[in-house]
């Protein structure tokens, strides 16, 4: 045994190599994360004290988020918050993270609504998407929807947290949504993935809520609801925004059409992969 102290540095090199062993992604950014959340100070303080001993209730607090790290419980879980589109937001079991991916999405969304619009969020979760864009976009009218009441929760709180105006509505898809009210844009980031893929993906995915995760068989389960019920949500020449499953890049395309939106194009993110679909209504006649 060595009697030399626990610094910062040394605790992150030790647990890099531990992650790296244990397929945990990311090995020194998650220590990074990990141990400035148990001394409640930024990543940047880990290394202007990269030599100061550590204490015995920080070296507990810190032995405890790695073990259940290396359990398989999602990093975010552990701090209680993820980055998105600059902003901290509050997630936990109930919600699914948020991924970097969306930001994509929502980017795509915002520039595509007009000064004074309005935009329905569908399956919101967590509110990233709806917060993001209210904050983004003060003189829009923003309404979400989510079935799930302790996701519908965390959206309210990440929404007074961070000081965003949205509308935030218990109930399936557009059904809390007061009939004839229509919308500039729509977006959504639902259950996508093929049901056989779930047990396959990495363990702390598994541990997020499947209803969040599961799109049934082919994955378009959610997909093809919204597709039927967008047209009658959306104002002439609105627009529709769904993250989608690389296998949809061409048959959410094609559902698109069949419902009567007159384009709809697949968007990809920057590894190139399909990510989103934007199907766009005919104008009045």
């Amino acid at each position: 045994m060595t009697d030399e102290p626990w610094t910062p540095l040394r605790l992150i090199s030790w647990t890099q190599g531990f992650f790296a062993k244990g397929g945990v992604d990311a090995p020194r950014l998650t220590a990074e994360i990990l141990l400035a959340h148990a001394l409640s100070c930024d990543r940047v303080r880990l290394y202007l004290d990269f030599d100061k001993p550590m204490g015995a209730p920080e070296l507990a607090a810190f032995r405890e988020l790695v073990r259940r790290r290396a359990a398989g419980e999602p990093t975010a879980w552990l701090t209680g918050r993820r980055a998105f589109l600059g902003h901290d937001f509050r997630v936990g079991p109930a919600v699914l993270v948020p991924r970097p991916e969306t930001e994509l999405v929502v980017e795509a969304a915002l520039a595509a609504l007009p000064q004074g619009g309005a935009l329905l969020d569908l399956c919101t979760g967590s509110g990233c998407i709806a917060v993001s864009v209210a904050l983004a976009r003060p003189d829009a009218r923003v309404v979400a929807t989510e079935i799930s009441p302790e996701a519908l929760s965390v959206a309210r709180e990440n929404a007074g947290v961070l000081g965003a105006t949205v509308e935030l509505l218990e109930g399936d898809l557009d059904q809390p949504v007061p009939a004839g009210e229509r919308f500039d844009v729509i977006v959504a980031n639902p259950p996508y993935i093929p049901s056989g893929e779930i047990a396959g993906l990495a363990r702390e995915v598994r541990r997020e809520p499947v209803i969040a995760l599961d799109g049934g068989v082919d994955g378009l389960e959610v997909l093809r609801r919204i597709v039927s019920c967008a047209p009658s949500r959306l104002r002439p020449e609105g627009l529709l925004y769904l993250e989608i499953h690389e296998s949809h890049a061409t048959a959410l395309p094609a559902l698109c059409l069949a419902a009567g939106f007159t384009t709809a194009e697949v968007g990809r993110d920057l590894a190139g992969l399909p990510r989103w679909v934007v199907a766009r209504l005919p104008a009045p006649s």
